[in-house]
């Protein structure tokens, strides 16, 4: 993106990747490490809230916290990885959504505004190391070390000699892609849609205190579309961390399968 001129104001430096890379707030601790710690604290602290005393009239905290269980348990976990696994991974999944959401949901936070996800570190460590070894773990446990390579390397159904191809492409694809396209998915999202607000915001701002007085009403229908953005933003947040938990979900339903 290159810069933009205006009359009778100075060049308009456009936002980029260096502004996701904020400096220190003390020590080595930025401000995405410290949303990180913030956004476990905001999530225990609303279900402790919720779960405190049930009600058969739920409160809202009550309601609101059911609702996510109940997506999670029902919608995601039972459908993706089966009516006969699901349970012990519910809270895993209902973690992973929250945790995604909150964290997502940083970027449109007055004050805060900056989605933790857009640092591509955040979600690739929950994908690496969350994700990626509890379903591969269960795997193995269900179906042995042998068994479990032979159910993802060698899908039934397939001649023989082809697996000479598509056995190194199912290990790339599950063994090494699979964790780095999940983290991959939120990060870009989360990237991309901070990034155009930024623009629309930083430019509308640019725009009324620089520009020439023929071009500051111009800012009006930049503030405009930073704030519609923000809406669509919001959807594209809880999205992702739907898509987040129910890929997760995915992954584990099919390492529990026997046949791919």
């Amino acid at each position: 993106m290159g810069e933009l001129v205006l009359a009778e104001g100075g060049e308009f430096a456009p936002p980029g990747a260096k502004d996701f890379f904020l400096p220190p707030i003390f020590g080595g601790v930025t401000k995405p490490m410290v949303l990180v710690v913030l956004s476990v604290i905001i999530i225990a602290v609303f279900f402790l809230l919720a779960t405190r005393s049930f009600k058969l009239v739920p409160s809202k905290f009550q309601f609101i916290a059911e609702s996510v269980y109940d997506m999670g348990r029902n919608t995601i976990a039972r459908e993706q990885i089966g009516g006969k696994d699901f349970k012990p991974f519910v809270p895993l999944i209902v973690t992973l959504f929250t945790f995604v959401l909150v964290n997502n949901l940083f970027g449109i936070i007055p004050l805060i505004q900056f989605p933790t996800m857009s640092h591509i570190g955040f979600p690739l460590a929950v994908s690496v190391l969350v994700v990626y070894p509890v379903y591969h773990f269960v795997g193995f446990k269900r179906h042995g070390f042998v068994g479990y390579l032979r159910n993802q390397l060698f899908p039934p159904g397939v001649p023989k000699p082809v697996y000479v191809l598509l056995a190194p492409i199912e290990f790339f694809s599950k063994f090494i892609m699979n964790p780095i396209t999940l983290a991959i998915r939120v990060f870009a999202a989360m990237f991309a849609g901070h990034l155009i607000l930024l623009v629309f915001t930083l430019a509308g701002e640019y725009l009324l205190l620089e520009a020439g007085g023929a071009l500051k009403p111009v800012s009006l229908l930049s503030f405009a579309f930073a704030i519609a953005m923000t809406f669509l933003e919001a959807l594209i947040q809880v999205i992702q961390a739907y898509i987040f938990a129910l890929l997760s979900a995915s992954y584990i339903g099919m390492a529990l399968a026997s046949d791919h």
